[in-house]
């Protein structure tokens, strides 16, 4: 056998190593390659923004006629605030029922998008403080009724010298307390809502222990708070809320740096995505103090309700025609497109057929003219209609 010294290596051993080496380069190699392949195939859509907007690109000259050029320029242009907030109900208009009385319902007759009038009744209670009352109603009546005569009759014996005088001022004394009776029985059934007391006192054996809840005021039931036998407290159960759907409040969010142009009497028109329809208003209150977590004041509109379309909690839009810009830069709509980040840019000429992307901050956009706040200067030429086939050649040329 035949031994290898310590620095004696096998024939094959060699040439295996070089081939690694060999293959070890390549493979290093070509990822390098790969590297830098797809380092440039993502540089343009990382960098697309910065040095897209600072290097110029041509057009060729026959292609110019696809691209409308348009000035910047100053001009009036109207002030219009979008605010947003939600539909709530006229709380001037708006009515909660209670019943004065306590006891089980015994029977509703009233449900939520009823309308009822003043004096309807929604609600029956099966009340003991109502026997009470009246029971107490009826004693005095018939006391009052009792008192009446013996005072007649002791008035009349007295005229003819068959009474003495301090027996007719008893009579008088007795016929006064039972008219107080009388009145303070009255008072307590009528603070229950009752109104019709005589045809209680003739006709006793129809009264039952059964009294309605009536409504405080006409409109349109919106809640209904109780059910069939609950039991109700006394000038504590809130049983119904009714409110005057004709018309309602919007109350709607004004940013800090828009409170300037915001003023009670304005005139707003309200739209909501449920209806087509545009509801008109004004504002009639102004927040004293700012909302600690949105920093917005709550402005309330007044607006009329036909066919009771806005609803409670519903979602609108309100816009303010807040007077005007002076001098304000505007560009067409079509000019001010949007990158990858949703930021706002246009394509500004220089030269006769070469154009730079630049970055603007825009404001509101009305009568087809978009407001800009900085990123232009007055007399610069912008791309208009066409800029989107500028967007396109700018793209190849990278």
């Amino acid at each position: 056998m035949k031994i290898f010294g310590p620095f004696q290596r096998r024939g094959p051993v060699l040439p295996a190593i070089l081939i690694s080496s060999f293959s070890l380069a390549s493979f290093s190699g070509c990822g390098s390659g790969r590297s830098d392949e797809e380092s440039q195939m993502t540089s343009y859509s990382s960098g697309e923004r910065n040095g897209d907007t600072a290097e110029l690109f041509s057009v060729p000259q026959d292609q110019m006629a696809h691209v409308q050029v348009a000035p910047v320029e100053k001009s009036r242009l109207p002030r219009v605030l979008h605010l947003t907030g939600t539909v709530a109900y006229n709380a001037f208009k708006t009515t909660p029922v209670f019943s004065a009385v306590g006891g089980p319902v015994q029977e509703l007759r009233a449900e939520p998008g009823q309308t009822v009038r003043q004096g309807q009744t929604l609600l029956t209670v099966r009340s003991p403080d109502y026997s009470a009352a009246r029971s107490a109603y009826m004693k005095a009546v018939s006391t009052a009724q009792l008192s009446e005569k013996s005072f007649q009759r002791a008035a009349d014996l007295y005229a003819h010298h068959a009474i003495a005088e301090k027996d007719l001022q008893q009579a008088e004394s007795d016929h006064a307390a039972a008219q107080a009776d009388l009145q303070s029985s009255q008072d307590a059934l009528r603070a229950l809502g009752l109104r019709d007391l005589d045809a209680m006192a003739k006709n006793p054996g129809k009264t039952t222990s059964e009294i309605p809840v009536l409504a405080p005021a006409g409109g349109q039931i919106v809640e209904r708070l109780v059910g069939p036998g609950q039991l109700l407290q006394a000038g504590a159960t809130q049983c119904f809320t009714i409110s005057d759907m004709s018309t309602v409040w919007v109350l709607v969010n004004v940013y800090q740096n828009d409170l300037g142009f915001v003023h009670v009497g304005d005139a707003v028109e309200l739209i909501t995505d449920a209806y087509p329809t545009t509801f008109h208003g004004k504002i009639s209150y102004i927040a004293a103090a700012l909302d600690p977590a949105t920093r917005t004041l709550q402005a309330r509109i007044v607006t009329s309700n036909p066919g009771d379309k806005l609803k409670k909690d519903m979602y609108v839009t309100a816009t303010v025609q807040a007077g005007a810009v002076k001098d304000a830069l505007t560009v067409p709509d079509a000019a001010v497109l949007r990158d990858s980040e949703n930021e706002p840019f246009v394509y500004v000429l220089s030269g006769t057929n070469q154009f730079a992307r630049r970055q603007v901050k825009i404001g509101d956009s009305t009568n087809g003219r978009t407001l800009i706040e900085s990123g232009l200067k007055e007399g610069e030429r912008v791309a208009g209609d066409g800029s989107l086939f500028l967007q396109f050649k700018n793209s190849l040329q990278h």
